[in-house]
């Protein structure tokens, strides 16, 4: 693994709610993208009120960095690549803008100049062979990366799009053939109730025939597990068919600390149910998350 130095080379305002900003300089030469739409890096942010000093850390192995002796921890925060160009040397990362947060408060005040680190890239979207339609389906923070899988189409599948925004200003004009079916939602993303689930069910009602298909999910974490249960209890999808991605979580900076709260007996009973080597993965994944959900987390 590379941890790599980047320059914002600039700033573009999206939408009121939504920024991108370009990376660039030397580090990010070596930057090689997997080509999937929605792959995803860990960014550093910068530790102090100097927005050129970040301190990056050093790779440990396999997807793993260490801090280097005597420097400060930098912030990390995963983020989703809305855009790679080799030739021009440069990488767009688009970022919501929201109340609180480090990353989002870094973005809304990013500029020419501004520094950041970010490691190699890891991608989840990976249909099956032979697809003929797909269904993309995300709220605000899900959006560039559903874009970005938009672009990689190929024109011969058909594609369902939904996606859940806050409100009216922040719709954008989405890439695909004129026929391509977009439907937005208003609410969510920590302005009310996620709808995620509905909007699944909506456009894959039970009874579908899914030969052929896959459904790619992505927004709030909590919002997906009943989600992930309906697409592989109800539709009775293999995994390789789906695939339901968590990326942020309500009141994030303090699940950790509620996380270590539980009683140890609770928290043994949770690493237990993961570790079960009974049933596929989804299915251990499926019966962890139900419990977080019954335990308030």
């Amino acid at each position: 693994m590379t941890i790599h130095r980047a320059v914002v080379a600039r700033v573009q305002q999206l939408t009121a709610a939504m920024t991108r900003v370009t990376l660039h300089g030397e580090g990010v030469a070596g930057f090689v993208s997997t080509g999937t739409g929605d792959e995803y890096v860990r960014l550093f942010f910068p530790h102090g009120p100097d927005r050129t000093d970040v301190s990056l850390p050093r790779p440990a192995g396999k997807g793993r960095w260490e801090v280097v002796e005597g420097r400060p921890v930098a912030p990390v925060r995963t983020y989703t690549v809305r855009a790679v160009r080799p030739e021009a040397g440069e990488i767009d990362i688009d970022f919501v803008l929201h109340e609180g947060g480090i990353a989002s408060g870094w973005a809304a005040g990013a500029r020419p100049g501004d520094v950041l680190g970010l490691n190699d890239p890891t991608a989840l979207y990976n249909p099956p062979p032979a697809l003929s339609w797909q269904v993309l389906i995300a709220d605000h923070t899900g959006l560039p990366a559903l874009a970005r899988l938009l672009e990689n189409t190929e024109p011969d599948v058909m594609t369902r799009v939904v996606v859940e925004v806050p409100d009216a200003t922040c719709v954008q004009p989405l890439p695909g053939p004129p026929d391509l079916k977009v439907t937005w939602s208003y609410g969510g993303n920590g302005h009310g109730p996620s709808r995620l689930a509905d909007l699944v069910t909506g456009a894959v009602p039970a009874g579908t025939d899914v030969t052929g298909g896959y459904i790619w999910v992505a927004g709030q974490t909590n919002a997906l597990r009943e989600v992930r249960r309906y697409l592989r209890k109800e539709l009775g999808l293999p995994a390789e068919r789906y695939k339901a991605v968590g990326y942020w979580i309500p009141q994030s900076d303090t699940w950790a600390e509620r996380y270590q709260a539980l009683p140890d007996s609770v928290r043994s009973e949770l690493e237990a149910l993961w570790d079960s080597p009974a049933g596929e993965s989804e299915d251990r994944t499926i019966r962890y998350e139900t419990r977080l959900s019954a335990l308030g987390l």
